[in-house]
């Protein structure tokens, strides 16, 4: 029994010795693994691999504007609601509702006989003060009386001046008047009504320029400077698009929002725009003729350092690879972003495929060579020409005039061919030149009445 089992343990040694003898001698030899190696490394096109098929694109120059859009809201250059200082009846209401006003005109007269009658009693104490102490100046020079009698003569000469002043100032405060040009609101009071000091008649509103508030985000705080244009459209108003200058711009930025507010002067001497409508903003910042742009699906994006991935030629005659390129962008336009540093304009960079270059330096086989899809439609798409109306608008207006309203319809084509009655004439001065709050004189200027004999 001993013996058959000896038997069985040999069997098995031999049979394990067999099997590994036949795998040795079927893999290769460790002298010519290196050989292999080699061999395959010189057949394989440079990268290493098979070519990896992608979509590139060369980087264009084109006209590039740099801006920024944004929501905002109108609001009047000049507003007041007028409120009588003292209490009174109302006796005459000299405007009606929806009426163009001018500064200094009067429209509210209250009640004013108890005033008036303290006026002339004032004038009248004024006049016995002057002349007893002009007769005490007469006196004190022959002698006949003290220098104390002309001091009170004096003291009771200015109590009677300063009463004549109280009085006249409280008839005034009676009158109410318009403190600018502009347009009255619906006045909720009638002749008759009697008002308590601080109570609401109505509204002046200066309509001639609006004003647009909107906010940027903060990282464009260095590029937002007064005097720079901005356009403005209105959902009330499709089809009609404003110009607005930028007047001025908060210091401060809001801490909540990290934005900062802007507040822009748009010309509306056609009485178009009203306070409170919703509008949407789109400042510009600049415009370069030659800005270097890229397709967006060209971007990898990484962190905060995005790349691409730029075609260069490899060690072998023909081949290419694709080389990772830091880039920093600028301004963004739809399908195209700006490639402010990183690229020449001519440099081929990958469009489609990034995600099968693992490694920088991969070679690649460019199946599409030309423009992306976001390129060709913006090729098909018809270059917009400026309305008609613009030219007779911009002739309208002074060149100087950087908030003229461009307008896109035949009717305000028509309505800045001529003046409209009860309008102001589109061709005065912009109201939106000069200072924030310009003061305005009483009826038509100069230049507006030379315009309009014209």
């Amino acid at each position: 029994m001993a013996l058959k089992n000896k038997y069985v343990v040999f069997a098995v040694i031999g049979l394990a010795a067999a099997s590994g003898a036949a795998w040795w001698l079927q893999s290769p030899s460790k002298a010519s693994r290196p050989d292999a190696a080699a061999l395959q490394a010189k057949s394989a096109p440079q990268g290493g691999g098979k070519p990896v098929m992608v979509e590139a694109t060369a980087v264009r120059q084109m006209a590039l504007r740099d801006d920024a859009e944004a929501v905002g809201s109108l609001r009047s250059r000049r507003s007041v609601v007028l409120r009588p200082e003292i209490s009174g009846r109302i006796t005459q209401l000299n405007f009606r509702d929806g009426q163009r006003v001018r500064k200094g005109q009067l429209l509210v007269q209250l009640d004013d006989q108890l005033p008036r009658a303290q006026v002339q009693q004032s004038r009248a104490e004024l006049s016995i003060a002057r002349a007893n102490h002009k007769r005490n100046q007469e006196l004190v020079a022959q002698g006949f009386i003290s220098q104390r009698s002309v001091d009170e003569s004096a003291a009771n000469l200015e109590v009677a001046e300063a009463k004549l002043a109280l009085s006249e100032a409280t008839a005034q405060r009676l009158r109410i008047l318009a403190p600018f040009d502009g347009i009255a609101g619906i006045r909720g009071v009638n002749v008759g009504d009697y008002l308590k000091d601080g109570a609401d008649i109505v509204n002046v509103e200066d309509l001639d320029a609006v004003y647009v508030d909107f906010r940027l985000p903060e990282r464009l705080q260095d590029k937002v400077k007064p005097g720079q244009l901005a356009r403005v459209a209105f959902d009330a108003l499709p089809g009609v698009q404003y110009s607005a200058v930028v007047q001025a711009i908060n210091p401060q930025i809001d801490a909540d929002g990290r934005s900062i507010a802007v507040r822009g002067c748009i010309d509306n001497r056609r009485l178009q725009l009203r306070p409170g409508m919703f509008a949407r903003v789109t400042a510009v910042f600049g415009e370069r003729a030659d800005a270097r742009v890229i397709p967006e699906e060209a971007i990898v994006p990484d962190g905060t350092a995005p790349y691409v991935l730029r075609i260069v030629p490899g060690k072998e005659e023909g081949s290419k690879i694709a080389k990772r390129t830091p880039v920093r962008l600028g301004a963004r336009t739809p399908g195209f972003v700006e490639v402010v540093e990183g690229l020449a304009a001519g440099d081929v960079v990958v469009t489609a495929g990034q995600q099968r270059l693992q490694r920088d330096g991969l070679a690649v086989r460019v199946v599409e060579l030309g423009q992306s899809a976001g390129d060709a439609k913006a090729a098909a798409a018809p270059t917009p020409t400026p309305p008609a109306s613009a030219a007779d608008t911009a002739a309208a207006v002074p060149a100087a005039a950087f908030a003229t309203v461009v307008a896109t319809s035949t009717r305000a084509a028509s309505a800045a061919a001529s003046p409209q009655p009860g309008l102001p004439d589109a061709r005065a001065a912009n109201p939106c030149q000069g200072a924030a709050e310009p003061a305005v004189p009483p009826g038509p200027t100069r230049a507006a009445r030379g315009a309009r004999s014209s």
